[in-house]
């Protein structure tokens, strides 16, 4: 059992396979390849959203995230690169939904309003929680498959989607959604 820095043991503690099954790090590579996908799309989509958002706060949110996501992607290219595995995508189309999605709000609210910021909002925190999701389960698959550097790789890049979503979470509460009630 894994003792925490506090010297106790976790109440609960992943466990490790020894002898992994091929089909589920066939399943893990694969999540891992559509993430990389995910994560590249974003690269090209976050500027779009940010040339159409108003507010500096909103701004200032999507290009730091924007460069979170680089970093993203380049630790992806460091989990392929320790599985021993050549960086490829795999089209992720639950991303390519999410943007398609956001295009449509963008589309059908009215430039320079706090609405298509609220909008916009939405949008970036519904990709948030996708890919929450999606690192916090493929955190969780590689402790599984005893694969403890690629967790921790993982989780810093959970731990940094949180962050995201809550700054998104206060930049609306701060003034935009208050903005948008108040337009006519």
């Amino acid at each position: 059992m894994t003792k925490n820095e506090t010297g106790s043991s976790p109440k609960f503690a992943a466990q490790t396979s020894v002898q992994q099954s091929p089909a589920l790090k066939e399943l893990f590579k694969d999540s891992i390849s559509d993430l990389y996908w995910a994560e590249n799309h974003l690269v090209k989509a976050l500027p779009k959203m940010m040339s159409v958002a108003t507010s500096a706060g909103l701004k200032k949110a999507i290009e730091s995230h924007l460069k979170e996501t680089q970093v993203h992607v380049s630790r992806l290219e460091q989990i392929f690169e320790l599985l021993g595995e050549k960086a490829i995508a795999k089209k992720c189309d639950a991303m390519e939904g999410l943007s398609k999605e956001a295009e449509g709000i963008v589309e059908e609210t009215p430039a320079g309003t706090a609405t298509r910021d609220v909008g916009i909002i939405l949008a970036c925190q519904k990709v948030e929680h996708y890919e929450i999701a999606s690192y916090g389960g493929l955190h969780q698959l590689a402790l599984t498959l005893g694969l403890e550097e690629v967790a921790e790789i993982l989780e810093q890049t959970l731990e940094e989607e949180k962050k995201a979503d809550q700054k998104l979470t206060e930049v609306a509460e701060k003034d935009i959604n208050y903005k948008a009630s108040q337009e006519a």
